[in-house]
């Protein structure tokens, strides 16, 4: 697999590309929690950390920069903001694919406004022989390999759930699919490890047990990689 994966964002090196998906900002606001995350800190630092460590030429949000459908909640335009800013300040291009939360994408355009122009928001982004989407709808183009979100994937281990890639080497339409866990801490991840392709919301999930699931192991700094679901089902 030629990709790295790091905090909930795959990079791509021979794209020199770092995508991250479901940001869903505005989740915080919409918590019913007494002490909140603290969403546009938490989102910014470690999308800089992110940047700092792979420095690449363009960050690509693969749909769910937003959390609410209908409305820009207090407080989303200046973290969307926040974000463009972050991107700019490490020279990267920022690419906004649009997702099905959306919808209220143009109404935070003015904060998606560089010196050089508006961030691209297109449906699907070709990045060398790559295809990023959101995944909550079957790609138009083809491509070598396709990198979705809106699952939300997790892995369950040992009674604790991780945020996980899912890689699946050759399912869909010939190409590779990378599945990105959501980067938003807030967003509930789903846990695959019982999961048939039916049971994911993304067509581009065909064969749920050739994918191969990755974790970030933050205290070692290092990517754990598991057997594809159905041989790991049977390890449980």
């Amino acid at each position: 697999m030629d990709a790295q994966f790091r905090d909930r964002a795959v990079y791509l090196p021979a794209e020199d590309a770092l995508v991250v998906a479901d940001l869903h900002v505005g989740r915080d606001a919409a918590s019913a929690v007494e002490l909140p995350l603290g969403e546009r800190t938490d989102l910014t630092d470690r999308l800089a950390d992110l940047l700092a460590a792979f420095d690449p030429a363009t960050v690509v949000v693969a749909g769910d920069l937003l959390h609410a459908f209908d409305r820009v909640p207090a407080g989303v335009a200046e973290t969307v903001a926040a974000l463009r800013e972050t991107v700019a300040d490490a020279g990267a291009d920022l690419v906004v694919v649009r997702g099905n939360h959306d919808a209220m994408l143009d109404a935070v355009s003015d904060e998606l406004a560089a010196d050089s122009g508006r961030v691209s928001t297109p449906d699907e982004f070709r990045v060398g022989d790559t295809l990023v989407v959101h995944g909550h709808a079957a790609p138009e183009a083809s491509a070598d390999r396709y990198v979705v979100g809106h699952d939300h994937p997790a892995i369950e281990i040992e009674g604790s759930r991780h945020p996980c890639l899912l890689y699946g080497p050759g399912t869909y339409r010939g190409g590779d699919v990378l599945m990105v866990p959501a980067f938003n801490r807030l967003a509930p991840g789903t846990t695959v490890n019982g999961m048939r392709a039916r049971d994911f919301q993304s067509p581009v999930v065909r064969d749920a047990d050739a994918l191969r699931p990755v974790v970030w192991d933050a205290d070692r700094g290092e990517t754990l990689s598991f057997p594809p679901l159905g041989e790991f089902r049977r390890m449980l």
